[in-house]
């Protein structure tokens, strides 16, 4: 990326200019190394209750993780909205309606994390007996999912910092945040549990504030680093048409991802069925697996980001450029990282020792790992199509390839054959939604979906 100075004597990282696959490579790698440190901040959780609570306290924690992301899972989708605007307006060099979309997706969100905080709390239990939740890890798990909840405004912050920078194209200040963060909660783990024996309740407290105080210090960092942002965080600015604007393109992603967690625990309805052993297994493999999901995830975003600005800067050429490298690249992560297989027992017993959860854990990786090239590919399309602006055609992939792929194909599995092969279902999902925005992608009709957003005036006030 090329530092570049604006008319408000703004220093940016433009990815208008230079070699895409570069550009591409140097914004993915610190939110990949980004991604293993939150990656490593969640397996810290599940190492520390796995071995030295029990593995009914590892089932608890995983059981109570869709129930947190479908809670949360229209937040998410309106702050991809904010990056994609964002980046959208760097690229045109409208600085003063990025400042207006920072402003009100931080009032959005301070304002929004108190009801979701709120419903969490009170529908914990509830979700959790209607998932079948085994009765012997259920009072753990609603533990934990209430005190996550009860700190759910440090998470969004955090996620809300994260997405404005890289709509700005820096990946590289959310990996300090999420450093602060990480060792924060190593430390509050052990602290809280080896010597304060607080158990499940230990970690999810670690966790919120370790959420919060790398949130807070985001906030200090951006506004010294972007004089953008400097703005008065709690001094709520709404702006109605740069919020509809955000609406229009992240309440596809928010939808999608809301209906993707109700599908994430109807399948874990199913995984709840075979106990606790299979739980814990499952939990820690899906921790295991996420270290080959997250480069494609990091690509991904920044294939989001470059064709944002790319866009922009009206530099159609580029975006199929950066396309055809992130995907090359993350391909071949995808298939280095089948190496997680044969050494899948020794991890998993990181977790827990116990057979019976290694067994379980390793049934998902040897399903599931070989088909992440087919992922892969999905999202390296679903990120140039959001970078357009284009968040209902992915909807539509991940809606249809989850309710009318994995999920139905999973119980059929089960039926037929057990539960041995039933995270096959995955790459029948995957392979479902990778048509869908495959044909999307080669139509075209994404190239135009940004005049829409660029040209619409803002007022200013």
């Amino acid at each position: 990326m090329n530092p570049k100075k604006n008319d408000n004597n703004l220093v940016l990282n433009t990815m208008a200019e230079g070699s895409p696959p570069k550009i591409i490579l140097r914004f993915a790698l610190p939110m990949l190394v980004g991604n293993i440190l939150q990656q490593l901040y969640n397996m810290v959780d599940s190492i520390v209750v796995g071995n030295y609570v029990g593995k009914l306290a590892l089932a608890a924690v995983g059981t109570g993780f869709p129930i947190i992301f479908m809670l949360s899972a229209m937040f998410i989708g309106l702050g991809l909205g904010a990056t994609v605007l964002i980046s959208q307006y760097i690229g045109a060099g409208d600085m003063s309606n990025v400042q207006r979309t920072a402003q009100t997706i931080y009032t959005a969100m301070i304002l929004g994390s108190i009801p979701i905080s709120v419903i969490g709390i009170l529908l914990s239990k509830p979700i959790l007996l209607l998932i079948n939740t085994p009765p012997d890890a259920l009072p753990m798990a609603n533990t934990y999912m209430r005190i996550i909840f009860l700190g759910m405004v440090g998470s969004f912050g955090y996620n809300v910092n994260a997405g404005i920078l890289q709509g700005f194209g820096d990946s590289k200040s959310s990996l300090l945040f999420l450093a602060i963060a990480t060792v924060i909660n190593i430390v509050l783990d052990l602290t809280f549990v080896l010597v304060f024996h607080w158990d499940v309740a230990g970690v999810a407290i670690a966790t919120i504030i370790a959420q919060a105080f790398s949130w807070i210090f985001g906030i200090f960092y951006m506004k010294k680093k972007y004089e953008v942002l400097n703005f008065p965080i709690f001094k709520f600015k709404f702006d109605k048409e740069i919020f509809n604007k955000i609406v229009k393109i992240g309440l596809p992603t928010g939808i999608q991802q809301t209906l993707f967690s109700i599908g994430i625990m109807s399948m874990q309805s199913l995984v709840n069925s075979y106990g606790s052993d299979f739980i814990a297994g499952f939990n820690a493999a899906n921790k295991i697996d996420t270290f080959a999901f997250m480069p494609v995830q990091s690509f991904s975003n920044a294939i989001t980001t470059f064709t944002g600005q790319n866009i922009g800067a009206k530099r159609m050429d580029r975006v199929h450029q950066g396309m055809k490298a992130g995907m090359i690249m993350s391909i071949i992560v995808c298939i280095i990282c089948l190496l997680i297989i044969p050494f899948g027992p020794y991890l998993l017993g990181l977790f827990n020792s116990d057979p019976a959860v290694i067994e379980s854990g390793m049934i998902y990786l040897n399903n599931v790992m070989p088909f992440y090239p087919l992922l892969a590919i999905l999202f390296m399309l679903n990120g140039v199509i959001r970078g357009a602006g284009e968040t209902i055609i992915p909807m539509v992939g991940t809606i249809i390839s989850l309710w009318l792929g994995r999920i139905p194909a999973a119980y059929f599995i089960a039926h037929k054959f057990g539960n041995e092969y039933i995270f096959i279902s995955y790459a029948i999902g995957w392979s479902i939604a990778m048509i869908i925005s495959g044909i999307y992608y080669m139509s075209g009709k994404w190239k135009t979906k940004s005049d829409k957003i660029l040209d619409t005036p803002i007022i200013i006030e």
